[in-house]
């Protein structure tokens, strides 16, 4: 087995169409090489495609659980209470009872506007659009059968007042979308189109005419209160260009170009961070807008916009990889993520940032095959939403992780908050963001315990992954294949991950980090890959001006200091970090042993994300 530092094109070229016959090579190769070699080929051009929600199988109990619990809380829900504030805004009779909180619809409400009837119904789309996702996963027939039950009943209830009557045309709009195109994407729902017609031919009359930002007033009618400038018009692109893609109509993707923010857009373009004061979430959210007219309209300027984006975000994010204390982004090199360690509890907005995040490092990862995307994408896993308290029955919904220097896991206090419509989204859409592929071989992205099935070279293919990461340091993957086909294996190589290796069938070779490693070979049934990512402990300070004011990180896992009071501590007694169980570990400190954590092994505990070191 060697390491290839040059590979012709055509002898790759003519390696993928030809079996090697005698014996079997295997080559290693970074991207970066690759995109050396092959950068003008039209295929390596392509952006990894996505596999299907069911060609990946997840063993891992954490993450089942979560798509288990959110699955079995939507199907259970209420018909009736689901449809009635879409009934009851165009004057329809509404049996049955109120979910309540922000789901509520309450005509007479001006008291408690976030308690009660904040945004009726804005959470139904998303929740169709995880029901669909889910059917892609279970293919269970009571699944597509409710799917296809609520968007017959929502149609009943199409109607213009329904946008007069809320604070979220748009928003509400774009989660109907997409509810609609994944109900006949992923639960071939005939009749999605039609009703996505007709909804657009009722919304749009009462949306604006092109997108307007956060804090904008343009409802005569409402003039005089804030909250109803709080729509996000501006992240509509995304949906209507997937609407066009997959087959609804040319209006969409008019109307994804009539919605693009340019005004946003154009100053990230060009290498300028406008974020500061911006909501964050939102327009995280909407440079997969970006992303999209990028996909659909090949503009190169939407694809800086961007990749520019995610660097000024990533500049400003925690070492959990979360963003946006307060809801709200900052200028690049502020002081103001430090100060909201003591500042606000609320600290990134988990399931709606994360959600927004892991489509927009999909995007970025697919259309460049950067790894960093993926570094990313599983520091946010890992340290944020996967550990989030899970949505409950009465729409008590976990909304902000907390970094203050005395955090806790709470419920946001208001019920059937924006959250509760991502966070089953992000519990379905684990899979595809796992693996990827091209006509190459499949890419591993995330190293988590699963099985990816595929079709290739007329072969049947399956890949198994096995391990406790990222709590150990040592992935296992098992081929099965129908005959012995080849392909590249891609696996992505943190650039934390400093001594990582590779091993097939046992013959090691130790690999660069910060890329996707590509292993060509002919692949038998039984093969094995073996990689290890060395588990090293480092600190991350908060910012360049603080830094005594540091996080400890083991692998992409942060540790969190399970303390209700500041602990003395050096810098070398952090790094001195040992394991004590499966998911813990301790530091010893002048004052005795401290218990550290990974997000999702914190329960009711009071911790600290940052530690200041002397």
């Amino acid at each position: 087995m060697s390491f290839v530092s040059s590979f012709s094109r055509r002898k790759f070229l003519q390696s993928a169409a030809l079996a090697s016959g005698a014996g079997v090579v295997s080559r290693f190769r970074g991207s970066s090489l690759a995109s050396n070699l092959f950068g003008s080929d039209a295929v390596s051009s392509r952006p990894l495609e996505e596999f299907g929600y069911g060609d990946v199988t997840l063993h891992s109990p954490l993450h089942e659980q979560q798509l288990r619990q959110t699955y079995d809380l939507l199907m259970n829900l209420s018909e009736d209470s689901l449809l009635k504030p879409f009934r009851e805004m165009v004057g329809q009779p509404a049996p049955g009872q109120d979910l309540g909180g922000w789901y509520q619809y309450d005509a007479n409400n001006r008291d408690h506007l976030f308690d009660i009837g904040f945004a009726p119904g804005c959470t139904f789309g998303q929740w169709v659009s995880a029901l669909s996702r889910s059917y892609a996963i279970n293919r269970s027939p009571e699944t597509r059968e409710k799917v296809l039950r609520l968007n017959r009943l929502y149609a009943k209830t199409i109607g213009g007042d329904f946008y007069e009557n809320t604070r979220f045309p748009a928003y509400t709009y774009d989660k109907l979308v997409c509810g609609l195109i994944d109900s006949h994407q992923y639960a071939g729902d005939p009749d999605a189109f039609a009703i996505l017609a007709e909804t657009t031919k009722t919304a749009l009359p009462h949306l604006p005419p092109k997108a307007v930002e956060h804090g904008q007033s343009w409802r005569p009618n409402h003039a005089d209160d804030e909250s109803y400038t709080w729509d996000e018009s501006y992240t509509m692109s995304e949906n209507l260009f997937l609407a066009y893609q997959r087959g609804a109509g040319e209006q969409y993707r008019t109307l994804g170009q009539q919605y693009l923010n340019d005004v946003y857009y154009d100053p990230l373009a060009e290498g300028r961070s406008n974020l500061e004061g911006r909501h964050a979430y939102s327009h995280v959210n909407s440079l997969c807008s970006a992303m999209q007219a990028y996909l659909t309209l090949g503009s190169e300027k939407h694809l800086r916009a961007a990749k520019n984006g995610f660097d000024f975000v990533a500049a400003q994010s925690f070492a959990t990889g979360g963003w946006g204390a307060d809801e709200t982004l900052r200028a690049p090199g502020s002081a103001e993520i430090y100060k909201s360690l003591t500042g606000t509890h609320s600290s990134f907005e988990t399931p709606c940032g994360s959600y927004a995040h892991f489509k927009l490092t999909r995007y970025l990862l697919r259309v460049t095959r950067d790894s960093r995307y993926g570094d990313s994408m599983e520091r946010v896993m890992y340290n944020t939403v996967l550990g989030a308290l899970p949505l409950e029955a009465n729409g008590r919904t976990y909304y902000y992780s907390d970094y203050n220097f005395k955090g806790r896991k709470v419920y946001h206090k208001e019920r059937w908050a924006c959250c509760s419509g991502t966070l089953p989204q992000v519990a379905a859409d684990y899979r595809i963001n796992t693996y990827f592929r091209d006509v190459r071989g499949v890419y591993v992205n995330l190293y988590i315990p699963s099985t990816v099935r595929w079709t290739q070279g007329g072969a049947q293919v399956s890949l198994t992954q096995r391990g406790e990461y990222p709590c150990d340091a040592h992935v296992q993957f098992e081929v099965k294949a129908t005959r012995a086909v080849e392909f590249a294996v891609n696996l992505r190589i943190p650039a934390w991950a400093e001594g990582a290796s590779v091993s097939v069938n046992g013959k090691r070779e130790a690999v660069a980090t910060g890329t996707f490693v590509s292993v060509w070979r002919e692949w038998k049934d039984g093969d094995r890959i073996e990689v290890e990512l060395p588990l090293k402990a480092r600190l991350e300070a908060i910012d360049q001006q603080h830094a005594d004011t540091v996080a400890l990180l083991v692998g992409p896992i942060v540790l969190f200091a399970v303390t209700e009071s500041a602990p003395t501590v050096t810098r070398t007694q952090l790094l001195a970090v040992k394991k004590t169980g499966a998911q813990s570990w301790q530091v010893e400190t002048a004052s005795g042993a401290m218990k550290m954590l990974p997000f999702t092994a914190i329960e009711d505990q009071g911790y600290t994300t940052y530690l200041r070191v002397t």
